[in-house]
């Protein structure tokens, strides 16, 4: 870049974008990176505050922001993406479809680091919705070193930064346990809300059985399900340790594999999940599920209707994050409820 006075600038190139600024109306560039700059311009350009301009001299060892902003773009795009047009030397990835954001933490932490560039973005491992922004690129300067850009190339590898997982259409059945409903002393006010999450997501329930507290009796209901093509069982209720709650020995079992039993979040410690045959997800959900507007169960759910196989690690590192606030109007997942990284 050449810095001169605006006066003398008319024939030269503008090398980076010109931004006005007029508070609740607009923010956007007057000109363009590339415009060729007129007798007319010059006004416009003092209108805005610049008394001086940069204007482009070629550098083969250089890269203009919009370049830069391109090639931070190609190593962050992933399936079910696209990007936007670039603007003020930035490009902001957009979802095309409803799913999980997947982000390689590793590798966006050490793009960042490089210095001069940034990628900043949303929280991983939460729901995004078609055209929802995912992330933006840019570098700081008007022009960086090329060196530099292709230290984040090899940093970003064969595999982009970011990924959506779509949702997959799951095969829900719901084991409603708790000798009180079985018994029809009281009305079951779980199901309910589980068939309505599950809708957030599209999802139907297509199996559902009520069981008293005898473990056998759920196991059962659990393997019929099982035998009959369901694909995710969430039972609910009967996760504490009190002598008539049996569900996590039902649901161990039946043979699962269990992940976990508990976890560092809040609401939600008593949950566990198991997986039958190393692909079918059996959860058992707390009470508090029932009544709490958001807990692990909001956390959890997603990640596994995107087809993602949770390990231990996934729920010990809930704790940093893991507790809700109850806030008076929940804005979730738009808070800081479950982002602990």
């Amino acid at each position: 870049m050449k810095l001169i006075k605006t006066e003398d600038a008319v024939g030269q190139i503008l090398c980076h974008d010109i931004t006005q600024i007029i508070r609740g109306v607009t923010k956007d560039a007057v000109f363009r990176k590339g415009h060729v700059i007129q007798e007319e311009d010059i006004p416009v350009l003092l209108s805005v505050g610049k008394e001086n301009i940069y204007i482009w001299e070629n550098n083969e060892n250089m890269v203009h922001e919009n370049d830069a902003a391109q090639i931070l773009y190609d190593i962050c795009k992933g399936d079910y993406m696209h990007g936007s047009e670039v603007k003020e030397g930035k490009i902001e990835l957009i979802a095309e479809c409803d799913g999980v954001l997947k982000i390689d933490r590793q590798k966006l932490k050490a793009v960042n680091e490089l210095g001069e560039m940034m990628i900043a973005s949303r929280h991983g491992d939460f729901p995004v919705k078609k055209g929802d922004k995912i992330a933006g690129t840019r570098i700081i300067p008007l022009v960086i070193e090329k060196e530099k850009m292709d230290a984040a190339k090899n940093l970003g590898g064969d595999t982009p930064i970011f990924q959506i997982l779509p949702y997959k259409n799951r095969k829900a059945g719901i084991v409603t346990t708790g000798s009180e409903v079985y018994k029809g002393r009281i009305k079951d006010a779980f199901t309910p809300v589980i068939v309505e999450k599950l809708a957030e997501y599209g999802i139907e329930v297509k199996a559902h059985s009520v069981c008293s507290d005898d473990h056998v009796m759920i196991t059962d209901a659990i393997n019929t399900m099982l035998a009959d093509g369901i694909d995710m069982i969430i039972c609910t209720g009967g996760m504490s340790v009190d002598p008539d709650d049996r569900t996590p020995l039902a649901i161990k079992n039946t043979g699962a594999q269990i992940i976990t039993y508990g976890a560092p979040v809040l609401p939600g410690a008593m949950f566990m999940l198991g997986y039958y045959n190393g692909e079918i997800p059996i959860m058992g959900l707390p009470g508090c599920v029932m009544y709490a507007k958001r807990t692990i169960f909001d956390l959890v759910l997603p990640r596994l209707l995107a087809g993602e196989k949770l390990v231990k690690e996934d729920f010990t590192k809930l704790g940093e994050g893991g507790l809700c606030l109850s806030c008076p109007v929940c804005t979730f997942p738009n808070c800081g409820f479950g982002k602990g990284n």
